[in-house]
């Protein structure tokens, strides 16, 4: 088979894709997909007209995801934007197709990958995203995922652990992305906690509702990020609060602790505080211990630096934050509102400016850039 020919001709087929209706991004995903393929075709059955054949299983990729996403939208209409609550339907094709795609032959991180991009309907992009990693890595690392993929018998789905990473993943990409998928994840959460006795999916669904109930409050009217010390905590849906807790309690009191369980025990204690003032920073800080135990995690750490800051003052956070690595995500804007705490709002507002120029998402971004003009102003009077 010849490489260097389906190269050149991927930049043509997308280029048909794009004439005959698709969008650039599922046209360019398609074709990949049919690159794949043909890397596994054509070395038995060349075809006599290459592109001709490319663009006829492109389309057809297309088509196939096409109608995917579609019936992934009813269900979503369905839902309303709103969790049901108690038990879910005894059959669900698409938590078997998660499972199928955390297959033992992939590593962990390529059977998420291909999980939300043939399950979930994500796009390549946001699941680079999702990951901190370059859209043509993560291209790559789905590529490598369906070749493994190729011809290996689906008589060995993949473990709990993984399937329970993909549906985090696809919630916190419903939850702050472009994509509403955090109903459908909370909703196949809650099928596999009916279908099996573990604690850290207890644990999962804890945290996704409890994280779910925080969602009106989390932008304001004009759409702008709101951060959690200034919500609207009457916005708030105690009902999901309530329902978070009581499944976090549950799952505790298996005494098989995850991190699931260690974080969703932190958004419990934000969700049980009436105002912020009265937020038990000293618990907090004692779960991210925990939380640290179980992952070795950076960002655990990070966050565990906030909190610190919080329970101890900024200067405490700040010597926490000077353990980790500077090119962290978020590592700045965590250094920014430690030191304005402090006391230093020229250091803090160039913080801001950083955190604002690797922000990764516009919300975010411009979250940022306006907590750094709020203290450049006064400097400019």
């Amino acid at each position: 088979m010849n490489g260097a020919l389906l190269r050149d001709l991927v930049p043509a087929v997308i280029g048909v894709l794009v004439r005959r209706g698709a969008d650039f991004t599922s046209a360019e995903d398609a074709v990949q997909d049919a690159v794949v393929e043909a890397v596994r075709v054509w070395p038995d059955d060349p075809p006599r007209d290459p592109k001709g054949w490319l663009v006829t299983v492109a389309w057809h990729k297309f088509l196939d995801t096409a109608r995917a996403d579609a019936r992934r939208r009813r269900r979503e209409v369905r839902l309303e934007g709103e969790p049901m609550p108690g038990p879910v339907a005894a059959v669900d094709d698409t938590l078997q197709l998660y499972f199928l795609c955390a297959h033992p032959c992939l590593t962990p991180a390529s059977s998420v990958a291909l999980t939300l991009r043939a399950v979930g309907g994500l796009t390549t992009r946001q699941i680079a995203q999702a990951y901190l990693v370059p859209e043509p890595t993560m291209a790559q690392r789905i590529s490598r995922a369906k070749r493994t993929l190729s011809g290996v018998r689906f008589d060995q789905p993949g473990d709990v652990a993984t399937v329970l990473r993909v549906l985090y993943l696809v919630f916190n990409e419903g939850y702050s992305g472009d994509v509403d998928l955090a109903a459908e994840a909370i909703r196949l959460t809650r099928h596999l906690a009916s279908m099996i006795n573990h604690a850290e999916v207890g644990g999962l669904l804890a945290l996704m509702l409890l994280h779910h109930a925080r969602r009106p409050a989390r932008t304001g009217p004009d759409g702008r990020l709101v951060p959690l010390a200034e919500q609207d905590r009457g916005r708030w849906r105690s009902h999901l609060i309530a329902e978070g807790v009581q499944v976090l309690q549950a799952a505790l009191t298996r005494d098989r602790l995850g991190e699931f369980q260690a974080q969703a025990a932190i958004a419990a204690l934000h969700a049980d505080a009436r105002t912020v003032d009265e937020t038990d920073w000293v618990q907090i800080v004692e779960w991210y211990d925990e939380l640290v135990r179980l992952t070795d995690s950076p960002v655990a750490r990070l966050n565990r630096a906030v909190a610190v800051g919080e329970a101890d003052g900024p200067r405490a956070g700040l010597a926490a934050l000077a353990e980790l690595d500077p090119a962290l995500p978020r590592h700045a804007a965590v250094a920014a509102y430690l030191h304005e705490r402090d006391g230093d709002p020229v250091a803090a507002a160039r913080l801001y400016t950083e955190a604002a120029r690797s922000a990764p998402s516009r919300s975010e971004r411009d979250h940022l850039t306006r907590q750094a003009a709020r203290l450049n102003a006064p400097r400019q009077t």
